[in-house]
């Protein structure tokens, strides 16, 4: 009975934070607290796979915990539907799916039904999609297009060899690859780009979010003292996804694309961040005109790396990429803190994967 009376208030005050809804929809400090008591940090061992994926587990868990049991919380989609006539990356071949004929097994009495791709697709590199820490690697110096392409010289995160990660062209990755990703399974952050610096419009091609607008923006959206935290997510809404069309008849979603700043992706590094997804191709900013040659990379890129930010993340933080987040009707709501699970399929030394991310938050903060 005494134990009762004493948890009797416990357990009210709790009640009544869950019943306050979505401005208390932020991590208590308790929880935030004990969660950062749990939390590996770096550096992590010789031969490091993980990267930053190394902090998942019970600290992020108890993070997410607090969303999932939250009465007001809302399931959110933060993937695009995958069909044949969806926006189709022009780095892979042809992404169609077949439609196979019913077939039947032989003396039963079962029908059934199936698909097939054509060769030369890439599941992995269209729609919503993973990039392993072996997607990426650095050379020495930039290539001069000078046959064959040096890839014996290629760095990859950690420090880690071509001869170690793919030692042969058709070798799958044998380090580095996406199986090593853990499930990712954290508390996630939502940064509204179109509403803050594209003043409600979608941002355009190679327009730039940078480390202040992150900054501005955590205080805009009452995030202010949460801040980033180690092991976090953070997803940033930056309208592109506006030109996500199925069927795609606009033809304009993989010719540009607004992006992460350089110094944006060194400030979220230095958090350590898990994984940063956009609703963007590439998460690096591509003005119009740059994939043909025709433009220089956004300001501020580092010479001879016009891809620097998935240089940065992947070879020298270990942070995972989400491409074409789906990130409207998370961003629309409101539901600026949550927990997201982001599970990649395991193919073994593979550089990236098809990935159906989820966020479970509380709308109207």
């Amino acid at each position: 009975m005494k134990t009762r009376a004493i948890l009797a208030p416990v357990a009210a005050a709790v009640a009544a934070l869950l019943a306050a809804g979505p401005a208390l929809a932020a991590e208590p400090a308790a929880v935030l607290t004990k969660s950062g008591k749990k939390l590996p940090t770096p550096p992590w061992a010789a031969g490091d796979e993980l990267g930053m994926a190394n902090q998942v587990g019970p600290g992020t868990w108890m993070r997410c915990a607090w969303h999932l049991g939250h009465p007001k919380a809302k399931a959110y989609e933060l993937s695009y539907l995958r069909s044949n006539t969806m926006p189709k990356s022009p780095f892979s071949g042809p992404y169609v799916q077949k439609y196979k004929p019913t077939g039947g097994v032989p003396f039963t009495a079962h029908a059934y039904n199936g698909e097939e791709l054509e060769g030369g697709a890439e599941p992995a590199a269209q729609g919503t999609q993973m990039d392993a820490l072996g997607h990426f690697a650095v050379l020495p110096e930039p290539w001069k297009m000078e046959p064959p392409f040096p890839a014996g010289g290629a760095v990859y995160y950690g420090g880690m060899k071509q001869s170690e990660v793919k030692p042969t062209p058709d070798s799958p990755l044998l380090k580095l690859g996406i199986e090593k990703a853990p499930p990712i399974i954290t508390t996630a952050i939502v940064l509204d780009a179109k509403a803050h610096v594209g003043g409600g419009k979608a941002m355009s091609g190679g327009q730039v979010v940078t480390a202040k607008h992150i900054e501005e923006m955590l205080a805009a959206q009452g995030l202010a003292e949460r801040g980033i935290l180690p092991g976090d997510v953070v997803y940033i809404r930056t309208g592109w996804g506006d030109h996500w069309q199925d069927p795609d008849t606009e033809q304009v979603y993989y010719t540009q694309a607004p992006g992460l700043g350089y110094d944006a992706a060194q400030y979220l590094g230095e958090r350590r961040i898990v994984a940063i997804g956009l609703d963007t191709p590439f998460i690096d900013p591509v003005p119009a005109g740059m994939l043909q040659g025709k433009a220089p990379p956004a300001e501020g890129t580092p010479p001879g790396l016009p891809f620097a930010v998935h240089h940065h993340m992947l070879t020298q933080k270990g942070i995972h990429h989400i491409e074409h987040a789906n990130l409207a009707a998370i961003a629309d709501d409101k539901a600026w803190t949550s927990c997201t699970m982001i599970l990649p399929l395991r193919e073994k030394g593979g550089a990236g994967s098809a990935v159906r991310p989820v966020a479970i938050g509380v709308p109207g903060q």
